[in-house]
């Protein structure tokens, strides 16, 4: 039997304790305080609005982003005056570090930028701790190809065991030289901690 190519079972994961933290907002300039809890399994990642009376809930799903322009904008289907914005650090953060279920309780509108990098919300998470729960994760699997474009434009996924994005860049500009050109990572153990973050 080929175990190489058998997958083990992935639990889900969440936050062990409560972590929080402040910092400004980049577009907005606003002091925020952001607070992540543990969450029960299935929940994913809910973004709460305390400053919205009553407190107003924005899971983060493909179909509730807004806006992309400058940040990445969640809203509140029910309300989309209801939104959060500069989302990205945090998100990659949780992604990176395999974070399934949080409640993301915000106090404004915006998520602080904290050091312009997924560092800061890497320590935070680091600090609360992770916790296995008792449900599978579940996973999209790419069986063939899958390419779009859009002008000279391309993305394409690959069948692969494991997360391995590769980058290039074509752009006629001095900020980018031939050494920024490529990149690729093959997403295993602490690579997204050391290399991305």
């Amino acid at each position: 039997m080929n175990t190489q190519n058998t997958p083990k079972a992935i639990r889900q994961k969440t936050l062990a304790q409560e972590v929080e933290t402040t910092g400004i907002g980049l577009h907005s300039g606003r002091k925020v305080k952001l607070t992540m809890k543990p969450a029960p399994v299935n929940t994913g990642v809910v973004f709460r609005r305390m400053d919205i009376d009553p407190n107003l809930d924005i899971t983060c799903v493909p179909s509730h982003v807004i806006d992309t322009r400058m940040a990445t904008t969640l809203a509140n289907p029910d309300n989309t005056a209801a939104r959060v914005l500069t989302i990205e650090h945090l998100m990659s953060a949780l992604a990176g570090l395999a974070v399934d279920n949080v409640i993301i309780e915000v106090n404004a509108p915006e998520i602080p930028i904290m050091d312009g990098s997924a560092t800061s919300f890497v320590y935070l998470i680091s600090s609360a701790g992770l916790v296995e729960q008792d449900a599978l994760r579940r996973f999209i699997r790419i069986k063939k190809s899958v390419e779009v474009s859009e002008g000279d434009k391309r993305a394409r996924l690959d069948p692969y065991f494991g997360f391995k994005p590769l980058f290039d860049i074509e752009f006629d500009h001095p900020a980018i030289d031939e050494t920024g050109t490529h990149y690729e990572i093959d997403f295993t153990g602490d690579a997204y901690v050391r290399q991305i973050s």
